[in-house]
């Protein structure tokens, strides 16, 4: 078994899956690192009309800084717009049915800390994938951990870096593949096969 450092994301990409749930891997969920901005902490992609869509999570600006001390604001109504954003991009996928009222409910519940908003997120998706995978938290930030850290590995900014078997999305005739987006996207295209499809990222 490796001991892996997992940063913890807001309906984390596909390859983020492959590392979580790798068997081969023991899951510790970094909550004391600096809160970096522009990062799928509060970020998540999906394949909106028009190509990528980025849908976030505004953060209230209290000063705090480590990652499991961080609010999430509410000023607007994000949650109805994220929840309308992500109907709209995946209503005509195969399987968007089956699983809609389970995403629906993460819009349903308000969560002070963006921590706890991204473990429940993390937690639907393992009931429909049918995984158990366990976890932990960190109990402190340390700098260069034994752990095989992954905090700096995945960026919006960044293409990918994973190995991906194509596979077809809603609007795939407009804009072609969309390589590594919110894991809701690979559940509403590829449904019970999901599993399956991330066991063979490399």
């Amino acid at each position: 078994m490796k001991n892996v450092l997992l940063p913890v994301f807001y309906l984390p990409p596909i390859s983020w899956f492959s590392v979580f749930l790798d068997p081969e891997n023991e899951i510790i969920f970094e909550q004391y690192e600096s809160f970096p901005k522009q990062t799928f902490r509060n970020r998540t992609n999906i394949y909106g009309a028009n190509g990528k869509l980025s849908l976030i999570i505004p953060i209230n600006h209290n000063g705090k800084r480590e990652f499991k001390d961080i609010e999430i604001s509410y000023r607007e109504d994000w949650m109805n717009i994220h929840w309308k954003s992500i109907k709209t991009a995946y209503q005509s996928s195969p399987y968007f049915e089956f699983y809609e009222d389970k995403f629906k409910v993460l819009y349903e519940m308000k969560e002070k800390y963006l921590l706890d908003f991204n473990l429940k997120s993390i937690d639907i998706i393992q009931k429909i994938l049918k995984t158990e995978k366990a976890q932990s938290l960190n109990e402190e930030y340390i700098k260069n951990p034994e752990e095989i850290s992954y905090r700096e590995q995945f960026s919006p900014k960044i293409p990918s870096v994973f190995d991906m078997e194509e596979y077809y999305q809603t609007f795939t005739d407009k804009h072609g593949f969309l390589k590594d987006l919110s894991i809701i996207d690979l559940i509403c295209n590829k449904g019970p096969e999901s599993v399956t499809y991330i066991k063979n990222i490399k």
